[in-house]
């Protein structure tokens, strides 16, 4: 799915996708989702039970953790006796809509302050903003230190809700024999971090708890782990094969790109793997930059492919605090206490090669230079592979076009995939 789903944009899977909770159910798992969907159609995604922002106020199925654990429960006090999958999408800690009276990140909803409303369950956490500790990808400006005060509201929401839901598993028995994965669609929702395929942006949460192998909770592995490991995670958990189809004729065979991580979970000294790819296409479709990635050890090497043109802000990212502040610095010719200024942040090589040891921050492109001429080749190489088994769309551009016979078309546009135009 290229693009978001919601009602402006309106995108979908191919129809002959074979999703996990379809896969599941085809071998008798009863499937449930609560909270944020966002993705279509329903008949590719189909969950047993269902209780999503589609029959549902997203901000109560996503935020209300009061809501949602009276959502979850009947779900898990299902006298159905099968083996069950409950994916459960909470909405927080992601920003609300530009200019909401609930403040930036929907922070005071459920508060109980007047016209807020309240969440029975929660406690609301408050954090100073002089005291918020911030990352060198955000600036260190009043706006900025008040954001982060008030993500950090949303987070500690989001933590008390799944101690709930964690407690509701713990009433039915079924704490002893559960796998439970949590992690994110996407990086912090900051300048250089959402929708970027920096170290902000790519770095996520990823805990994968197995109860047969508790000897390990809380230990951190070094092991690279993506998105595209969850559903063999998943898959291998059940003992359930991967089918063998094909989205539409004349396309290769599906395989997945991802592992299992359980191997991870009895063994976390163990390198499960260093390598992990990414993509972006557009946040919404006006907002179209599409950029691939590969972080294999210690280098990570980004491919712009629209770079002639300025990366536009995502929406819930342009209307924020901290990126308000930082564009009215820059016009008035303040400091912006920023790592990059915005001519930099906007322009961007087609390569970027960065070496994660030496220069954490990705400041110093090492893509162009002699010296980096062999990694920056070996790496592309693996990408591009990549990006065949996945049948990418877009693997052709900027030197070429993709054609309806599979092949890649010179266009003659001066464009060099291996040098600095």
């Amino acid at each position: 799915m290229y693009g978001l789903h919601n009602d402006p944009h309106h995108f979908n899977s191919f129809d002959g996708v074979r999703s996990l909770p379809v896969i599941l159910g085809e071998h008798g798992i009863r499937t449930g989702i609560v909270g944020k969907k966002h993705v279509g159609p329903d008949t590719v995604y189909k969950f047993d039970y269902e209780e999503t922002e589609e029959n549902n106020s997203l901000e109560q199925v996503g935020r209300n953790i009061t809501y949602m654990m009276e959502k979850i429960r009947p779900f898990l006090e299902s006298d159905d006796t099968r083996p069950f999958f409950l994916y459960i999408g909470i909405h927080d800690p992601h920003r609300d809509a530009f200019e909401s009276k609930n403040g930036p990140f929907a922070n005071k909803f459920g508060n109980g302050e007047p016209g807020m409303g309240v969440i029975p369950d929660w406690k609301p956490v408050h954090y100073d903003p002089e005291d918020v500790i911030v990352p060198y990808f955000i600036p260190d400006t009043p706006a900025a230190r008040a954001d982060i005060a008030a993500q950090y509201t949303t987070m500690s929401r989001m933590d008390q809700g799944i101690g709930l839901f964690m407690a509701e598993l713990e009433k039915i028995g079924h704490m002893d024999d559960t796998l439970v994965i949590y992690t994110s669609d996407n990086g912090i929702p900051w300048p250089n971090a959402k929708t970027n395929l920096y170290k902000p942006g790519m770095s996520e949460p990823m805990m994968v708890s197995s109860p047969l192998h508790k000897e390990y909770w809380g230990q951190r592995t070094e092991s690279h782990a993506s998105l595209l490991d969850v559903v063999p995670t998943v898959l291998d958990w059940f003992n359930v094969s991967f089918p063998e189809y094909k989205i539409r004729t004349g396309l290769p065979t599906v395989t997945l790109t991802g592992t299992s991580l359980l191997p991870v979970t009895s063994s976390p000294a163990q390198m499960h793997s260093d390598t992990a790819f990414g993509s972006h296409d557009f946040h919404e479709i006006t907002m179209y930059y599409p950029m691939r990635v590969i972080k294999s050890g210690k280098y990570r090497l980004l491919q712009n492919l629209n770079y002639k043109m300025p990366f536009p802000a995502a929406t819930d990212l342009f209307g924020s605090p901290t990126w308000m502040d930082t564009m009215n610095r820059t016009a008035h010719g303040l400091p912006t206490n920023w790592f990059k200024t915005l001519d930099q942040y906007y322009y961007r090589d087609e390569w970027e090669l960065y070496d994660l040891e030496q220069d954490p921050m990705e400041l110093t492109n090492l893509a162009y230079m002699p010296g980096y001429a062999q990694v920056l080749q070996s790496l592309q190489k693996r990408l591009m592979e990549w990006r065949e088994v996945t049948q990418d769309a877009w693997r052709c551009f900027p030197s070429g076009v993709l054609e309806t016979d599979n092949r890649c078309y010179d266009q003659h546009n001066k464009v060099n995939m291996y040098s600095k135009p």
